[in-house]
């Protein structure tokens, strides 16, 4: 473990990522990333750097299975472990979870940081609308990843750039859809320092604002029941009924004139 914090390796991507397309004489970007600090920091770096840019995000894991029980990587991993150490799973039990938590490549699959700065990273307007928790061995990648190509050089075309659809607004949907999900904790730490990039300041009252007024529609894991490829599943329905939700006590911000580098 990095002390005290591990956004050294955050902030390392982020200067990376914004002195590489510094440094290369390309018109806009595609940015693949996924795992937990991947998405912020990839973000970060193309915001500071400000030329057109579009997310790719990897996708979740599917499902896995241990003999009756469902398994979410992460979550599990730890459960598992105290069992393992408690005596009431034997080393043989924790071989079969161990082969078993990760059937297919992917981010964890629970609503752990990955799935949460996806899904964060499409409500910002870095994603094409719908795409940002399709399982990673879904025949649906392929196609997203064809489609973000094709809009990625309209964007060139049309020179939007980050600074261009970031807003005050875009990022309270970002913390109005963190709240609604059940996302990670980390997701505040990332959102102040990639607002910070887009020139605005975030501070933790406005969290507690849109808190407070936000319900937590989204059961998965770890606050809930499900896991990623079911919250796929579901997209079309959640998504619908947030915005019904968001219609009903006005919580998204409606003055948003990107989304997802889709004019609406």
């Amino acid at each position: 473990m990095q002390k005290p914090t591990t956004m050294l390796y955050r902030n390392f991507l982020a200067m990376e990522t914004e002195e590489l397309l510094r440094s290369y004489p390309v018109d806009g970007a595609v940015l693949m990333g996924g795992c937990d600090k991947t998405t912020p920091a990839l973000i970060m770096g193309a915001t500071s750097m400000n030329l057109p840019a579009i997310y790719l995000p990897a996708g979740p894991m599917l499902n896995s299975h241990w003999r009756d029980q469902t398994l979410g990587s992460g979550s599990d991993t730890w459960k598992y472990w105290d069992e393992l150490r408690a005596g009431r799973i034997t080393e043989g039990d924790w071989k079969e979870i161990e082969d078993s938590i990760a059937r297919s490549p992917g981010t964890c699959m629970t609503m752990g940081t990955a799935a949460t700065m996806m899904s964060l990273a499409e409500a910002l307007g870095f994603t094409l609308p719908g795409y940002s928790s399709i399982p990673a061995p879904d025949s649906n990648h392929a196609r997203m990843a064809t489609r973000t190509g094709k809009r990625i050089v309209e964007m060139v075309w049309e020179d939007l750039k980050p600074r261009d659809f970031l807003s005050r607004g875009s990022f309270d949907n970002a913390i109005t859809t963190l709240m609604a999900m059940g996302g990670s904790t980390n997701a505040i730490v990332h959102l102040v320092a990639m607002a910070g990039r887009a020139g605005l300041a975030f501070p933790l009252e406005r969290y507690n604002e849109i808190s407070a007024r936000t319900p937590v529609i989204a059961n998965v894991r770890p606050s809930g029941a499900f896991l990623m490829e079911d919250f796929w599943a579901l997209t079309i329905v959640l998504f619908a009924f947030a915005l019904l939700v968001a219609e009903l006590v006005g919580m998204l911000e409606k003055r948003i004139e990107y989304y997802a580098g889709v004019r609406q």
